[in-house]
């Protein structure tokens, strides 16, 4: 799927509003340039969703084209015209992310986090949420291995961070967020790096190989908060300090949400 979705090119294919929602690389190219013009159609995720669907009617209406929703030819044509003297940075979107986290909380109190689980960690996952709550955060816990459901509980929970875990094969403990050519998620990288630093400061996980990577993952393109998955491993090593982890994970995430960015 993934293959498919970057085999297009904007211009290849009309866009428009369907069910399920048209995904793919072109998408995420003409999101990253409807923004760059300040026409806010939320994160250049690549899927064509009603947000996209507006921006394009709005940006069609500013240019005295059909406003009709759909990217056709004409669309393009138009859209590459007016995007020549733009750049390409990441547009109104990046000031989004900014602005938000500059009214983050001064503490965990007033956040609603939501705890997805992938399999095999659901102890790891309960021992975060109840030091969580412990700080009087809303957590909300998702046991499912369907990314795309858990994200969609995530964003109806209207959460303001996503922390997901899941048993990785690997020999590193690896903490990914969203990021493609055309945008990363700020706030995501941000909580990633600050878990990051914990983790090797702590003289009980600073044996833990730990690596940050910007990813497309279902679950990290498709919430709309910042995210981060934890892939976990080596599995056996971490499950032996999972008191220790959990604890430096809540201790990130209020530092995280007091003061994103140093």
């Amino acid at each position: 799927m993934a293959l498919v979705e970057a085999s297009w090119s904007l211009g290849d294919r009309w866009l428009k509003l369907t069910s399920p929602n048209a995904r793919g690389d072109d998408v995420a190219q003409l999101q990253a340039s409807l923004l760059r013009l300040g026409f806010n159609c939320g994160r250049p995720d690549g899927i064509f969703g009603p947000l996209t669907a507006n921006a394009v009617v709005r940006f069609q209406r500013h240019c005295g084209l059909p406003s009709d929703g759909i990217c056709g030819l004409e669309t393009v044509r138009v859209l590459t015209l007016n995007s020549r003297q733009t750049g390409d940075g990441p547009g109104v979107a990046m000031l989004r992310d900014l602005a938000a986290l500059t009214t983050t909380s001064d503490d965990l109190v007033d956040l609603r986090v939501v705890v997805g689980q992938f399999g095999g960690l659901s102890s790891l996952a309960r021992q975060v949420a109840r030091a969580l709550r412990q700080l009087e955060t809303s957590v909300l816990s998702i046991d499912e291995p369907d990314a795309s459901l858990q994200a969609e509980v995530a964003n109806h929970h209207g959460a303001h961070a996503y922390l997901g875990l899941e048993s990785s094969s690997d020999s590193r403990f690896t903490l990914s967020y969203y990021a493609d050519p055309h945008y990363e998620s700020l706030g995501g990288r941000l909580l990633a790096e600050r878990l990051a630093t914990r983790m090797r400061a702590h003289d009980g996980l600073s044996h833990l190989a730990c690596d940050i990577q910007g990813m497309r993952l279902p679950v990290l393109r498709e919430t709309k908060m910042p995210a981060v998955l934890c892939s976990v491993a080596p599995l056996r090593e971490v499950m032996a300090v999972a008191p220790l982890l959990s604890a430096v994970i809540v201790d990130a995430m209020r530092d995280w949400a007091v003061q994103p960015f140093h």
